[in-house]
């Protein structure tokens, strides 16, 4: 077992800049001007960020609605009896019903989970791993769909949320057995 969370400790340390490192290497093989490319994208990206802020914005407020009406308190209650059957701890559920929706919210439930029962906690590591393995598939689906003018999301929301629940789980388990 500490063979197995030492290799996930040296995989996660070295993941980003292996990745970054393979797409420089990569676009240099290619002949591709990567610095110019990586400029050029981020200009793109800032339009790109200027065209998303109502939709941005809209989501924002649906979200704050959302929790304060109580409605994820209710959601919560109905779900934990699934819940239960993997494992996941009860307190866990805000932010397993969160994340779909909001990346600022889910990290305002994380934060508050961390704070009541501390970082080192197995609801601090599940709360995080969580937060790393899982998409805010709603606000992606509404913010960028909606920059680019798509109506008909097909299975967009569906496979977002299957990979959601996939990435729960998986979290759940991995926190249960490493932790």
């Amino acid at each position: 077992m500490e063979i197995f969370k030492s290799i996930i400790d040296w995989m996660s340390i070295l993941a980003i800049p292996l990745i970054i490192l393979f797409f420089i290497g990569y676009g240099g093989l290619k002949k591709v001007k990567v610095y110019e490319v990586f400029v050029e994208g981020a200009k793109e990206g800032f339009n790109v960020g200027v065209k998303i802020i109502p939709y941005l914005v809209a989501m924002l407020v649906a979200i704050a609605m959302f929790r304060a009406s109580g409605a994820l308190d209710v959601l919560t209650w109905m779900v934990a009896p699934v819940t239960n059957l993997i494992g996941m701890a009860p307190e866990l559920l805000p932010m397993a019903l969160m994340r779909p929706l909001s990346g600022s919210g889910s990290l305002g439930v994380m934060t508050e989970l961390m704070n009541t029962h501390g970082v080192d906690s197995l609801i601090g590591f599940t709360a995080s791993t969580m937060f790393g393995s899982t998409e805010t598939t709603f606000y992606v689906v509404a913010v960028y769909f909606g920059a680019v003018g798509i109506r008909n999301t097909r299975y967009a929301i569906t496979a977002g949320l299957l990979a959601d629940l996939a990435g729960l789980i998986t979290a759940v388990v991995l926190c249960r057995i490493l932790f």
